[in-house]
This record gives structure tokens, sequence and C-alpha cells, in this order.
């Protein structure tokens, strides 16, 4: 599993974008987006990185959490 810090989301509608943002990445098999935690929890074989960068063609910054 992998867990994403995601800066800029100030609505449900934005968590929503992240997270089909995310099950578009090649790899994913689930995903999970707090907007009150600021995360996005995702599980599947996908690069890190290419999950940073589809948060971040949303608008969004993301970084890899602890």
């Amino acid at each position: 599993m992998v867990r994403l810090k995601v800066e800029g989301m100030t609505c449900n509608h934005c968590a929503m974008a992240v997270k089909k943002a995310l099950l578009r990445t090649p790899g994913v098999e689930r995903a999970e987006v707090s907007l009150e935690r600021g995360e996005a929890l995702v599980e599947g074989k996908a690069d890190p990185m290419a999950l940073v960068r589809a948060v971040e063609e949303e608008g969004y910054r993301a970084s890899l959490a602890g």
C-alpha cells in the first residue's frame, strides 16, 4: 500500500477527482481518498511516482507519505 499526502483538496468533489485520477493509473487496484486527513491510500502495483504525477495533473500537490 502506498500513502500519499495530498494538498489543495477543499471539498468532496476534489477528493473524487483525485480518486478517479489514481484509479486511471496503471497498476492501481483500489484507491481511498480522505479529504479530512489530506491523504490517499492506494493498493496495487503502480509506480509511486506515477501516482504523484496523476494527482498533480489534476491540479493538487502530492508527495509520498511516511
